[in-house]
């Protein structure tokens, strides 16, 4: 049940961190564009073993699908333990993932600018993934009460 629990948390994090990923995108020119840095991380992972890549639509919502199910996964790890200081657990995962969101693309190969155009783009970026962070220990800290 702990697992069941845990992974529906995640995913509920994961989804916050679309849903406002994806309506802030389209109003704020400063927004992070984690899309765009996720559309190229899967074409090059793609086309590294010589498989066709998605264009268009379809390689936007294989790159948005992905991106669910691998914060979804990673946040559910904020389940597993103790249940005590669940916050402070969901905003330092949140914290590191975004962290490692402006910091690592460039040292893979990836052009980090969609997540690192600004300060302001910075900043929001590391807090879209705080927030996504602490709706799963909310909806974790929700779920263990019953």
């Amino acid at each position: 049940m702990k697992l069941l629990k845990s992974l529906l948390a995640g995913f509920a994090g994961a989804g916050a961190l679309n849903i406002l990923h994806e309506s802030v995108r389209r109003i704020d020119p400063d927004a992070p564009r984690i899309d765009l840095l996720g559309e190229q991380a899967l074409s090059r992972s793609m086309k590294s073993l010589n498989l066709e890549t998605p264009s268009g639509n379809n390689l936007y919502l294989s790159t948005l699908a992905g991106d669910i199910v691998s914060n979804g996964l990673y946040y559910s790890a904020i389940g597993f333990g103790s249940k005590k200081n669940i916050y402070i657990k969901g905003a330092l995962a949140g914290l590191t993932a975004g962290l490692g969101a402006i910091n690592i693309p460039d040292k893979i190969g990836l052009d980090d600018t969609p997540v690192t155009h600004t300060d302001k783009t910075k900043i929001l970026t590391v807090a879209w993934y705080v927030i996504g962070g602490l709706v799963t220990a909310a909806v974790l800290s929700r779920l263990q009460r019953t």
